[in-house]
């Protein structure tokens, strides 16, 4: 009986609350305007949400002090905050990696060139030449294909590290 009763009060309140925003639909809205006119217990609830409704539309959310923002501004620039990256990051390692893969994507195109059956013929322009080229033994492994992609896909990140620096040079001068 308890829950009941309190499963019908929170009904009431929902309901009521629609009805003061203003999203009840129509015919809601008539049925809430006959309950409130007809049972003591809606004109009750009513007048407590309509009271609570015009509190909190008359209390305005205090913002700080335009001199507060300040002073915490003016503390935050104190302290000077070094950039991450030139902290932590040593520039041997990065260049260390870089030849390590350009190294080793070299090592697979001459690795790559070498097992290459080279057909010859009586032309010798090299667009000709790269026609009769069979790639099919070069690139038939699982293995030697991911390690590739694994190498782009750094190269183009180390690219992109390299650009975002150069931007970041660029603007600082500027």
């Amino acid at each position: 009986m308890e829950t009941n009763l309190h499963h019908m009060n929170h009904d009431m309140e929902e309901r009521l609350w629609g009805y003061i925003d203003g999203t009840a639909a129509a015919a809601e809205k008539t049925v809430i305007e006959k309950l409130l006119a007809t049972d003591a217990a809606w004109k009750e609830k009513y007048s407590e949400l309509l009271e609570v409704n015009q509190l909190l539309q008359a209390s305005e959310m205090e913002a700080p002090s335009m001199r507060f923002s300040k002073n915490v501004m003016e503390e935050i620039a104190k302290y000077h905050i070094a950039p991450a990256t030139k902290s932590y990051i040593n520039n041997k390692i990065i260049w260390g990696l870089t030849f390590f893969f350009i190294a080793t994507i070299i090592g697979f195109l001459i690795y790559g060139f070498g097992q290459t059956k080279w057909e010859t013929g009586k032309s010798s322009a090299i667009a000709d030449k790269f026609d009769k080229i069979d790639f099919s033994q070069f690139f038939n492994n699982n293995l030697v294909n991911a390690f590739m992609v694994l190498n782009i896909i750094l190269g183009l990140f180390l690219l992109d590290a390299y650009l975002a620096n150069k931007r970041k040079q660029y603007r600082n001068e500027a």
